[in-house]
């Protein structure tokens, strides 16, 4: 059962989502590296017919790229464990549920913004991102318990 959260509780997690977000980013971006140098490496053992490999740089680079992709896997559970949702990890979207005339709505942060400053449907998705206004602060709700 999803977590619901007004604008102000899920703008109080904002600190400590950004936090996990950005470590989460980092360990992405150090698994694609890890990889693709593998890839390389990969590549030209295959075009020269295999070759000699220095096994300890290779090992080095493989549990790199195998700590990152575990660490980011943590990061994002922590995410999900404070109730945001990880939508585009690429630009750092995160939505939040929230109820809005009795249907589950999703409050919605992007990487980089001060605020939460938007809100969607279910299936608008953040192209149907519309600016949270009074009519919405005074028509959502959340879980009492958030």
């Amino acid at each position: 059962m999803p977590r619901y959260f007004t604008l102000s509780q899920a703008q109080r997690l904002i600190p400590e989502v950004e936090r996990l977000l950005r470590d989460a980013l980092f360990h992405k971006h150090e698994f694609q590296k890890a990889h693709e140098e593998l890839e390389q490496i990969t590549d030209r053992i295959r075009m020269a017919g295999g070759s000699r490999v220095n096994p300890s740089a290779l090992l080095s680079l493989r549990a790199r790229r195998d700590t990152s992709a575990s660490t980011l896997t943590h990061l994002l559970d922590d995410i999900q464990e404070t109730g945001a949702q990880v939508k585009d990890l690429e630009v750092g979207l995160i939505d939040f549920m929230s109820l809005y005339e009795n249907r589950e709505v999703c409050l919605c942060w992007k990487f980089g913004e001060d605020a939460i400053h938007f809100w969607h449907g279910l299936e608008e998705g953040f192209r149907g991102r519309k600016p949270i206004d009074q009519e919405f602060m005074d028509g959502h709700r959340g879980d009492p318990a958030n």
